[in-house]
C-alpha cells in the first residue's frame, strides 16, 4: 500500500496571498523582485490594494438565493466571470509562460490579454484556443505598428488593447532587481549563486531544455518576404518604446481606425485612463472600452488607487463604452466592489503571475477559482442572484472615497 506523505505541500492554495508567498519561496530573488509592483516610494501600488479595505458590505441574515450567476459580456465576448487576464510583460517565471496562462483562461471561460512584450508569440498563444486580445504600446514608427497590428489580426486576435499610460518612473526606494540583457553562459555563471538557491525553479526549466527567454517575439521585425526577423531583447524593445515620441489624441484615433480597418471592426480598448476628461476624449476617439488603471502602481507614483477612480469615470461614460478596472485585485470581494461601482469587469495581472509561478497553468486556474468563489460568497451574502444586480447601493463607501480627476469645475457665480 502506498503511503502519502502527510507533510507534502498541497499544490492548491486558498488565496492569492498564499500564491504570492509560494512564488516568493520558489523564484530566485531577482525574478521575484521584478514582479513586485511599485515605483518611487510605492505609494500607488500599496494604495491599489489597501483602498478596497475602506469599502464595506451590509449582508443579509436570511433570504439568500440558491443560484448566483457571474456571467457577463465584455467587448462583445461572453465570459464566465467578470475577471479578465491583463497583459503583462515577459513571463519568465515559468517555462510555459503566457501559453500556460492562455490555457487557464480558456479552461475558466475568460479572455486572455497578451502583451507585445510577452515571451511567447501571439500565434502560439492563440493556438491554445484562448480568446486573445493583443496589447500594444505606442512604440516604433507607424508602419511598424501597422505590421504588428496586421500580425495580431492574422493570428486571430479578437481585439486590441492600447496601453499608453507610461511616464518611465525609474527609481524604487527599496531598489530594483538586476535583469540581464539576455541569458547566456556568462550571465548564468554570474547569477548562478542566486539561482542555485531555488532548485525547483531551475529544475522546471532544465527538464524542458529551455532557459528563460528575455526576448519579445511579438516585436520581431517583418521582412519584405513576410518572414520574421530575430526578436529584440526586452531592453531593446524597451529602448524603442522610450525613444518613441509620446502619442497625441489624434494618434489614439489613428491607432483605433487602423485596427478597425485591419481587423474588420474588432474592439479597441484604451488602458490606463485615470481622468474623466480623458475618458470622454477616448469616447470621441472611437474606442469601445477603457480600463481605469494606474499601471499597477508602476507609473507616476501618487496617482490614486484605480478603485477610487472607477465610479466617477463610469458615471461619465459607462453608458457609451465598456469601462473596466485593473489594479490591486486580490480577492473576489474586490471584484464585486469594482463591478458595483460601475466596472463591467476587472483585469488581473500580478494575481495570476503569482499563481503561474506557484503552480503553472493549474496555479493560474487556482487564482481564477479563488476569485470566482469570493465573488459567489459576496453575492450570496448580499442576497443577489447575478453580478448584473450589483450597484453602489450595496456597498458602504466613505463619503470622501472617490477621486473624480479631470472633472469639470463648477461654474462660479459672480456677485
Amino acid at each position: 500500500m502506498k503511503i502519502e506523505n502527510p507533510w507534502k505541500q498541497n499544490p492548491w492554495f486558498e488565496s492569492v496571498a498564499v500564491a504570492q508567498e509560494r512564488a516568493r519561496r520558489r523564484l530566485p530573488r531577482p525574478v521575484y523582485g521584478a514582479l513586485v509592483a511599485g515605483s518611487e516610494r510605492g505609494q500607488s501600488a500599496q494604495s491599489n490594494q489597501t483602498a478596497f479595505a475602506e469599502i464595506g458590505f451590509a449582508p443579509h441574515v436570511a433570504g439568500q438565493l440558491p443560484d448566483r450567476d457571474q456571467r457577463t459580456t465584455v467587448m462583445g465576448q461572453e465570459v464566465s466571470l467578470p475577471v479578465l487576464i491583463s497583459p503583462t510583460g515577459v513571463q519568465a517565471v515559468h517555462p510555459e509562460g503566457e501559453v500556460a496562462v492562455a490555457h487557464a483562461a480558456a479552461a475558466r471561460g475568460t479572455l486572455m490579454g497578451l502583451s507585445n512584450f510577452a515571451s511567447k508569440p501571439i500565434e502560439e498563444v492563440v493556438a491554445t484556443g484562448a480568446r486573445t486580445f493583443f496589447q500594444m504600446y505606442w512604440t516604433g514608427e507607424r508602419d511598424v505598428m501597422l505590421q504588428r497590428m496586421q500580425r495580431a489580426a492574422d493570428a486571430g486576435a479578437l481585439g486590441l488593447i492600447a496601453t499608453l499610460d507610461w511616464s518611465f518612473s525609474m527609481g524604487r526606494d527599496w531598489g530594483s532587481p538586476e535583469i540581464p540583457e539576455k541569458v547566456d553562459l556568462k550571465t548564468m555563471v554570474r547569477m548562478a549563486p542566486k539561482v542555485a538557491t531555488k532548485p525547483r525553479w531551475l529544475y522546471q526549466f532544465g527538464r524542458t531544455g529551455q532557459i528563460p527567454d528575455l526576448t519579445a517575439p511579438n516585436l520581431a521585425p517583418s521582412g519584405a518576404d513576410g518572414r520574421l526577423g530575430p526578436a529584440p531583447t526586452f531592453f531593446g524593445a524597451y529602448y524603442e518604446w522610450m525613444t518613441t515620441t509620446p502619442p497625441s489624441w489624434e494618434d489614439v484615433a489613428w491607432m483605433r481606425e487602423q485596427w478597425a480597418q485591419i481587423s474588420g471592426e474588432k474592439p479597441f480598448m484604451l488602458k490606463g485612463v485615470c481622468r474623466i476628461d480623458d475618458a470622454r476624449r477616448a469616447v470621441d476617439a472611437g474606442v469601445q472600452a477603457i480600463s481605469v488603471s494606474n499601471h499597477g502602481g508602476n507609473n507616476l507614483d501618487g496617482t490614486p488607487a484605480a478603485i477610487r477612480m472607477v465610479h466617477p469615470i463610469s458615471s461619465a461614460v459607462g453608458d457609451q463604452i465598456d469601462v473596466l478596472m485593473d489594479g490591486g485585485i486580490r480577492r473576489g470581494s474586490d471584484v464585486v466592489k469594482a463591478v458595483a461601482l460601475g466596472a463591467k469587469a476587472v483585469m488581473i495581472g500580478r494575481a495570476y503571475l503569482w499563481g503561474l509561478a506557484a503552480n503553472g497553468q493549474a496555479g493560474v486556474e487556482n487564482v481564477l477559482d479563488v476569485l470566482r468563489s469570493g465573488i459567489d460568497s459576496a453575492l450570496m451574502g448580499m442576497g443577489l442572484s447575478s453580478v448584473h444586480e450589483l450597484s453602489p447601493d450595496q456597498l458602504l463607501v466613505p463619503p470622501d472615497f472617490h477621486r473624480a480627476l479631470g472633472a469639470p469645475r463648477p461654474a462660479v457665480l459672480e456677485a
